[in-house]
């Protein structure tokens, strides 16, 4: 059976004015399933098919059909504005309360979701305090597409400025809320699930710093948790770090954009100086967060048999990254992960990912070139470039950072396995100067330890450097 059948028409010749505003769906047909549906959750007499409690746990096909098709039409302004007209949402509030049908909940959180699309029934959606606490509470469903349609719904309600406030002083306000999608992200292997959940999760803290520190801060408060029967289930003392970590793993291969979003939040986290003490003094000592990280920019993104332009697509999920990267490095937490791998991480990812973006640059100024000659005045940097600038100006804190803690016996291995060579620190150097002149300084010192004849050579290239050696 298809999902979302084709929606039914108005025929306008047997009944004149029945077309839901400019559309030609039917009035009467829509209103007779909302009386349907009432009487699903309301039966005036007792249903054989439904479950020892008296509550029907699955939709017949003709009714699952109708109600497919009422979510399907709910994308159309007038059809949303017709069902708030008809007290939908008092009606879904039924659904949700006396339901046991997951498919029905479902289908019911997500016409309120294209509802929501629009925003004067966002505004009366999200005032309402009974329907908004209901909402919140279907994120403790233990039905996945239920799950996924209730994480849209928040997130369309986060986006729209009028009522996010709202939702976040809710949300900060129902603490369940915090288990529940930490259980989300920890246990999940649904992937279009978990970037949804992920996407609220982000949005939430990018709105309130207050809810991000009280998430950092945050354990188990004895909430409601995902359960099939009317019984919580107490769920475990979940710390917000491991369970974006368990996340991230699970979307890294199969949704790009999924894994971004992961890696944003953990960017958010460093923002804070809590946030990065949760990640570097978790009982691993911040190793697991180190190690995903690290697989990632090591074997994954912006490969050596990458072309340079792939650092454009992958910009955003990079300057993340790297931005956790840097703090990690940056909170003198000497631990032994960090002190092993900073010499390839530096050299081989950081500068590669440099001379891309030279090459990005090259491309760009002639593409302005071409761009002022049809269209002479246009000044402004464009979002890509100011995305790749900033991707710059993290890569140049970390490499200055790594530079200064590079010992003599990191500099012979680098030069063994020919990650450092007279390109790769030109590269280097023609990008952190003079902003960085202490740690390219300092690295020139252990470099003449080195490798004499090299350092000789940069200092040429570079005779500002002279001076001060």
């Amino acid at each position: 059976m298809e999902r979302n059948p084709s929606p039914p028409c108005s025929d306008a010749e047997e009944e004149e004015g029945d077309a839901v505003g400019n559309t030609v769906y039917s009035k009467h047909w829509l209103f007779s399933v909302l009386t349907r549906l009432i009487e699903v959750i309301a039966p005036a007499e007792p249903d054989p098919a439904a479950s020892p409690g008296g509550r029907r746990t699955e939709l017949d096909e003709e009714m699952e059909n109708d109600i497919c098709k009422v979510w399907d039409m709910s994308m159309d302004e007038d059809v949303a504005l017709f069902l708030q007209e008809f007290n939908a949402p008092d009606i879904f509030m039924g659904v949700f309360a006396k339901s046991k049908c997951p498919r029905l909940t479902e289908i019911c959180v997500g016409i309120l979701g294209n509802m929501a699309c629009f925003q004067d029934i966002c505004m009366s959606i999200s005032k309402d305090e009974n329907l908004g606490q209901v909402l919140l509470q279907r994120l403790c469903d233990s039905d996945s597409p239920t799950l996924l349609e209730t994480s849209r719904l928040l997130l369309t309600c986060l986006s729209q400025p009028e009522v996010a406030n709202v939702w976040v002083e809710r949300i900060r306000e129902n603490p369940s809320v915090y288990d529940c999608v930490c259980f989300i992200m920890s246990s999940s292997t649904n992937v279009e699930l978990l970037v949804k959940v992920g996407e609220v999760v982000d949005k939430l803290f990018d709105l309130d710093e207050e809810l991000m520190l009280n998430w950092i801060k945050n354990g188990t408060c004895q909430s409601v948790g995902p359960s099939v029967d009317d019984s919580p289930e107490e769920l475990p003392d979940f710390k917000i770090v491991p369970c974006i970590l368990e996340a991230a793993k699970q979307v890294r291969s199969d949704n790009p954009e999924g894994l971004d979003v992961y890696m944003h939040i953990l960017q958010l986290l460093t923002t804070v100086d809590e946030g990065i003490q949760a990640i570097v003094q978790a009982p691993d000592g911040g190793k697991e967060t180190w190690s995903l990280l690290y697989d990632l920019v090591c074997q994954e993104l912006c490969q050596p048999d990458d072309p340079p332009i792939i650092v454009q697509e992958q910009k955003t999920v990079l300057a993340s990254i790297l931005s956790v990267l840097s703090a990690m490095f940056a909170s003198q937490t000497e631990q032994e992960y960090t002190r092993m791998r900073k010499s390839k991480l530096s050299f081989f990812l950081l500068i590669r990912i440099l001379q891309y973006m030279e090459g990005c640059g090259k491309r760009a100024v002639d593409n302005s070139k071409e761009s002022e000659q049809e269209e002479t005045g246009r000044t402004e940097i464009n979002e890509e470039d100011f995305h790749l600038k900033i991707l710059k100006d993290i890569c140049c804190e970390l490499l200055s950072n790594m530079l200064q803690e590079l010992t003599k016996e990191n500099t012979l291995e680098g030069l063994h396995q020919g990650h450092l060579n007279e390109q790769t620190c030109s590269c280097a150097f023609q990008n952190l100067l003079p902003l960085y002149f202490a740690s390219v300084e300092s690295f020139l010192e252990v470099l003449r330890e080195a490798d004499q004849t090299l350092a000789d050579n940069l200092e040429k290239r570079f005779p500002n450097l002279k001076v001060h050696t």
